[in-house]
């Protein structure tokens, strides 16, 4: 899904194998293992996108470059 944010374009997740998809601005996209569906909502709903990425999931799951 799109989002408003000046840091994040888009956020793409696979609850089955709890893989959330995050989309910069600049085009990079990462793919984040393990990210409980309870965090990801949180993502959806947290007024800035680029805080909560920092705060709750970058450095705290692991993660590829896509």
């Amino acid at each position: 899904m799109r989002v408003d944010s000046t840091a994040i374009r888009q956020i793409d997740y696979e609850p089955e194998h709890g893989k959330l998809f995050v989309t910069f601005i600049d085009g990079d996209e990462y793919v984040y293992v393990g990210v409980p569906p309870r965090v990801t909502e949180a993502f959806e709903r947290a007024p800035s996108k680029g805080r909560f990425f920092q705060r709750m999931i970058r450095d705290r799951y692991p993660y590829n470059r896509v």
